[in-house]
């Protein structure tokens, strides 16, 4: 703790400052439960997408072997994947939330193009937005632990730190001021006696 100023005008300084902590405390608590309750629900949903990522990769495998022997890139027919995403904001913080997938899926000539094709196409659009949600969900988690990180750190110095040291220099300025005063009062009534003595002498003389 730096060097404390033992007067009445930091005695003030400190108890707005204790005053300023206490009001904020509240709400950092606040966020901070706000935070926790949706890094748990954002986990939820991507353990969710995760999980059906994996089925649907396992409803690919009987067909699989299609896809290597029969001449067709069904990847090259979804073209680039276009993620539409919106915002929204979390006790403060602004995070991305998936909508879906956009595909610019190249024509093909139904006689020349395997019947499959159509079945391997739509499974694949699927495997293909859950993977793009799970890369959305990751990035929101990841801003969201980092602001509830941040949010814990300040919660702890105002808890552990700052409010301590705010009600520890106002008890020792108070301690300090009711010694001064003290003090103030046993010089005075010592002054008042000499001064009585003072003029008792003069009058018995």
């Amino acid at each position: 703790m730096a060097k404390i100023k033992l007067t009445k005008g930091e005695l003030k300084r400190q108890r707005d400052a204790l005053r300023q902590y206490r009001r904020y405390l509240p709400t950092l608590q606040l966020k901070k439960q706000q935070l926790q309750m949706e890094i748990v629900r954002q986990v939820g949903v991507w353990e969710g997408k995760m999980r059906q990522e994996v089925e649907k990769r396992k409803a690919q495998v009987p067909w699989a072997g299609l896809l290597a022997e029969g001449g067709v890139n069904v990847l090259s027919l979804l073209g680039e994947p276009r993620v539409v995403t919106y915002g929204i904001n979390i006790a403060g913080v602004d995070i991305e939330i998936f909508e879906r997938v956009d595909f610019s899926i190249e024509e093909y000539d139904l006689y020349l193009i395997p019947l499959w094709v159509d079945a391997a196409v739509e499974i694949i659009k699927t495997i293909v937005a859950l993977r793009k949600e799970i890369e959305v969900l990751d990035k929101g988690i990841q801003v969201l632990r980092r602001e509830l990180r941040i949010t814990t750190q300040r919660v702890n110095l105002f808890e552990k730190v700052k409010i301590p040291e705010a009600e520890e220099t106002i008890r020792l300025i108070k301690i300090y001021i009711g010694d001064q005063m003290a003090n103030a009062v046993g010089r005075s009534k010592i002054a008042k006696r000499k001064l009585d003595e003072l003029v008792f002498e003069g009058v018995a003389a």
